[in-house]
């Protein structure tokens, strides 16, 4: 019997779209093989790859003027991918240091390029993302980069910063929540393991005119020019998250689009938000005007209970609630695919718990 799944990542799917692909899994569509069996160069799967791509499209409204890859190594490969096609003309580049997320590409981008940390919350233990408004951007700076939302920290950056320079957009974590206005970013890049799909798979919005500045002395696998050349096939990409994706995508339209889902995901992080705040046995340490609405962390005011909370928690069907390693306490990850029902039996569960240990 399938629970309600609260993990960051790889996190829920639709139970509706594993049962059609449960349903296509042997055989897809008369083919006499699965769709992780059959060759990214058919037409077969070149249809299915083309349609995943035009539904995104169509779902984020990207303009034509971008491209968009479907890529491997998650967003932990971008981290250096980035400054090696930006920065090999000013060796620098600006970032925003709001949680652990940004903090990692900053160490990967380190390596490579001169970073300029022009903001930081890390002092505060990153309760809070730095206003856009501080941003002291540096004059030679290929590009801004920035995490929009934490996923361990729980914190987030609501508003599309307006800056006069390419700005490049980890999404990971909140991407197809809710409409997004792709025409203000050069890059966007996301793991696919929360809002898109299963791991394996990352997707790149790039503009094109941007793409073209890309360094040409690098291997060709670094290249996101090589990538958009070879319509994400410039090696066998990551087929079945692929095909899965597009599922998920299908998804999303029937249910309404992204205008849908930010009604959803916004109405399930303020009940739960509610909740948290009404209580003196839990609490939320971020600033509020950050607060993520993908992952809700809290933490129960006497620690010494949180194995006990998570052990009862499993046996109510409320799976991977434990906050990560590097902070303690709760997180809740509410994605596309987490409906409200589960965020109310999660908060029914939170009452009961405080009243037996309150």
């Amino acid at each position: 019997m399938r629970k309600w799944n609260f993990c960051a990542g790889p996190g829920a799917i639709s139970e509706e779209v594993l049962e059609e692909v449960q349903s296509e899994l042997l055989e897809y569509k008369n083919a006499g093989a699965s769709i992780m069996e059959v060759s990214h160069r058919s037409k077969l799967y070149s249809a299915v790859a083309d349609e995943a791509k035009q539904d995104l499209i169509e779902i984020l409204n990207i303009p034509k003027n971008y491209d968009v890859l479907f890529l491997q190594g998650g967003a932990t490969h971008q981290f250096s991918m980035v400054p090696y096609n930006f920065c090999h003309s000013s060796g620098e580049a600006d970032y925003i240091l709001s949680g652990t997320w940004s903090k990692k590409a900053i160490s990967e981008a380190s390596k490579i390029i001169k970073v300029n940390t022009i903001a930081s919350s890390e002092a505060k233990n990153y309760s809070y993302a730095p206003d856009p408004k501080t941003w002291n951007l540096s004059e030679s700076a290929a590009y801004v980069h920035y995490c929009p939302n934490e996923t361990i920290q729980g914190v987030a950056i609501h508003d599309i910063p307006s800056v006069d320079k390419p700005i490049i957009s980890d999404a990971s974590s909140v991407i197809l929540s809710e409409p997004l206005d792709v025409n203000k970013f050069s890059l966007i890049y996301a793991g696919a393991q929360k809002n898109i799909g299963p791991a394996g798979l990352t997707i790149v919005i790039i503009e094109r005119d941007f793409m073209e500045l890309g360094n040409q002395k690098i291997p060709n696998i670094l290249k996101y020019s090589e990538h958009s050349i070879a319509d994400s096939m410039l090696n066998t990409p990551p087929t079945f998250a692929w095909y899965m994706a597009g599922k998920v995508f299908k998804w999303i339209k029937k249910k309404g689009g992204l205008e849908f889902f930010k009604q959803q995901n916004h109405i399930k992080a303020s009940k739960l938000y509610e909740y948290i705040d009404s209580s003196d046995f839990y609490s939320n340490k971020i600033d509020i005007e950050n607060r993520s609405i993908m992952n809700v962390t809290f933490f129960l005011e006497n620690d010494e209970l949180d194995t006990s909370f998570l052990h009862q928690a499993e046996e109510n069907g409320l799976l991977n609630l434990k906050g990560h390693r590097s902070v303690g306490g709760m997180r809740a990850s509410i994605y596309n695919a987490m409906p409200l029902e589960g965020v109310e039996e999660l908060i029914n569960y939170m009452q009961y718990f405080e009243s037996k240990n309150g």
